[in-house]
């Protein structure tokens, strides 16, 4: 991204460029409807890692204590990348699923809209 300076000489010195990152990626991931987690978590993984490692390790870790999380359904769960639609493969890399330095990943749980209906 091009970086605008509303002053002359001001050099500004990008910081989250992908290098910067130890061969991590930052990931953004929401789950929707959820809002006891109020922003997207940025996550810093390996492109190599499986997306099923994110389902099943990453995002337990993080979500693990609402108490809608124990009740997902995985199979029914619908994912974005950005605007897009995504059906991922949970046996290929985050990479091969198409997610990038500063990909944003949602998902929905169909049912699940938070403690007691509350988006909370």
């Amino acid at each position: 991204m091009a970086l605008v300076s509303l002053q002359p000489g001001y050099t500004g010195v990008v910081r989250d460029l992908e290098e910067n990152f130890h061969g991590n990626r930052l990931l953004f991931v929401n789950w929707e409807h959820h809002l006891m987690f109020c922003a997207p978590m940025a996550l810093p993984l390996p492109p190599a890692m499986p997306f099923g490692v994110l389902v099943n390790e990453v995002l337990p870790s993080l979500y693990g204590s609402h108490p809608d999380f124990s009740k997902i359904d995985w199979s029914t769960v619908q994912w974005k990348h950005g605007r897009e639609n995504l059906v991922p493969d949970l046996g290929k890399s985050l990479d091969e699923n198409g997610l990038t330095h500063k990909s944003v990943l949602r998902f929905t749980t169909p049912g699940l809209t938070g403690i007691a209906g509350s988006s909370a």
